[in-house]
């Protein structure tokens, strides 16, 4: 004969697992109404995601609505992922603003990444190529460090007419051994009498990309001259593993800056 508190004691261990079990959909429920709540108040409290809907399932954010500015939709998700309790967020904002021709907002991106960091020293070491279509912005090249990277996404994040953004941006190795050859390669390129004018308009200076010892040359010269002239120049470095000349003469194709 099977023992009656041994039945007992099951039956009310499955009833309260299946107690628990209804429970839980209404427990997460009213965790998402908190979350909800939070992140409603957040972005009310700043009239740039005025435009922003938000809502929760399981921890996880969904944005949607619109902004005017990229900048904004990236801004819009890093506040919310820092609110209490927010396990993820899905990023849907669409950007709004101006709509700009794709090779205007080329030609205005160009520009503002000819004059990022002038008058640093890292400014000359720095490369970036450009492609827009349908204002989505795939941006390239290297640069000496983080902040050269950094700085150049910003301006190109803030920009209007920027839908969205593609970083194809390296940024150089750490290394004691190419930043010597960076000054080498700067010091012969700007001695020679032939060279020194690229200097003077601090926007548009010669290019010097060191990557393991390997140095590439970009930007614009005014002369096929010029280009060969600085190639032997760099070439005639100590140390410098390979060289690539990949100046382009002026009125040519050209998508870097």
């Amino acid at each position: 004969m099977k023992n009656p508190l041994g039945i007992i004691a099951s039956f009310l261990s499955v009833a309260v697992l299946s107690v628990g079990l209804m429970a839980q959909p209404a427990g997460a429920a009213r965790y998402d109404s908190a979350i909800q709540q939070k992140v409603t108040q957040e972005l009310q409290d700043k009239k740039e995601f005025r435009g922003v809907q938000s809502s929760v399932e399981d921890g996880i954010v969904t944005l949607s609505g619109t902004v005017d500015l990229y900048q904004q939709k990236l801004d819009a998700a890093k506040k919310v992922r820092k609110t209490k309790d927010v396990q993820g967020v899905r990023n849907l904002i669409e950007v709004a603003g101006p709509s700009i021709a794709d090779q205007q907002l080329e030609q205005k991106l160009a520009d503002k990444l000819y004059y990022e960091r002038v008058g640093y020293y890292d400014n000359a070491f720095n490369y970036f190529t450009l492609t827009v279509k349908d204002g989505v912005v795939t941006v390239g090249g290297e640069t000496y460090n983080d902040v050269g990277r950094d700085t150049a996404l910003g301006e190109i994040q803030r920009t209007p007419g920027v839908k969205d953004v593609v970083n194809h941006i390296k940024v150089s190795p750490t290394s004691l051994f190419d930043d010597e050859l960076r000054v080498r390669a700067a010091q012969a390129i700007y001695r020679d009498s032939a060279l020194g004018k690229y200097a003077i308009d601090p926007a548009r200076p010669i290019r010097i990309i060191v990557h393991n010892g390997n140095i590439s040359l970009y930007g614009t010269v005014d002369s096929a001259m010029d280009k060969q002239i600085a190639g032997m120049r760099v070439s005639s470095v100590p140390g410098a593993f390979s060289v690539k000349n990949n100046l382009v003469i002026e009125g040519q194709s050209n998508t870097g800056m």
